[in-house]
């Protein structure tokens, strides 16, 4: 009778720790679901509503529909801050991608201090965008930088303004970008070498397949993931780009290397137009989604 009784207190017992086990983990993580719903996707939707708005120097409530994105398109420094990002995001993607694969192959040849070099590489992203781009405006400036230290070595003609050039000013954006995470990318891509079967490779070289063949016809296509991920990960960072612009040109010369993130600070911030501002943020989050969204449901696609 004893053994009887305690049976059904044993199984309570056993019950309400199972109970308590699977509830801690909820209780701990709640506080920081709750701050993630209110501070992120909280603020998107009220973003999302301010671009409808009339807001100016303070959030308002005036419905004025489609209007703020009709004047946000007819914008000059819109355009031109499109634009930029488009020239700044393909060379940004395409450069980093090229030298980051180039850098990988090299590492995964097994050579000497690889550890000490895939440390050098990845060293500049440990650094913050602002470290930077200052150091980069640094470099570059022609008074103190490049063209002053070579013109004291006795090359008087050397000129090198490109920071201070409207046409040229965008390309030191992207050579300080890619300084930046070029390393990153190679990172991303040796470990997707890393991955490749051996015996695939022995048995292509094998049958005669020269070091071209093999990286253009088996190596480069099992890196796709890795192709993918360094895709997505840098247009992200391209689109929301705001701080090395503002440490390294601060959007000048004159608008030359605004960004869709510098318009919706400065219209949002400095201007007092809130509800433009709010146009061109829901614009990037929207761009931003393009991109994410098909990525992330191509790779629950493959798992499922």
């Amino acid at each position: 009778m004893t053994y009887t009784a305690s049976a059904p207190r044993d199984r309570a017992s056993t019950r309400k720790v199972d109970w308590l086990q699977d509830a801690l983990p909820k209780l701990v993580l709640s506080p920081s679901l709750a701050i993630v719903l209110v501070f992120v996707y909280g603020f998107i939707l009220f973003t999302f509503y301010l671009s409808f708005t009339d807001s100016r120097i303070l959030p308002s409530f005036g419905w004025v529909g489609w209007q703020n994105y009709d004047r946000l398109f007819s914008i000059r420094e819109w355009d031109i801050a499109v634009v930029n990002v488009l020239i700044f995001g393909g060379l940004y993607i395409a450069i980093c991608c090229i030298l980051g694969l180039l850098l990988a192959i090299l590492l995964d040849q097994k050579i000497r201090a690889e550890g000490f070099i895939r440390t050098v590489y990845l060293y500049p992203m440990a650094l913050s965008f602002i470290v930077t781009g200052i150091a980069w405006k640094w470099f570059l400036d022609p008074g103190i930088g490049l063209q002053a230290v070579v013109r004291s070595w006795g090359w008087e003609s050397f000129t090198f303004t490109w920071i201070k050039d409207s046409d040229m000013a965008i390309y030191t954006i992207v050579i300080a970008a890619v300084w930046q995470t070029s390393g990153f990318v190679m990172a991303m891509f040796l470990a997707g070498l890393r991955g490749i079967d051996n015996e695939v490779m022995k048995a292509a070289q094998i049958d005669g397949a020269s070091t071209v063949a093999l990286y253009r016809r088996i190596i480069i296509p099992q890196l796709r993931p890795a192709f993918m991920s360094a895709f997505v990960v840098l247009a992200h960072m391209a689109i929301k780009s705001y701080d090395l612009i503002i440490a390294l040109t601060g959007g000048g010369p004159g608008s030359a290397t605004a960004m869709p993130a510098t318009f919706m600070y400065s219209y949002t911030f400095t201007r007092n137009q809130m509800g433009i501002g709010a146009a061109s943020a829901v614009i990037m989050l929207m761009s931003i989604a393009a991109i994410m969204v098909p990525y992330i449901y191509s790779e629950l696609r493959e798992k499922s």
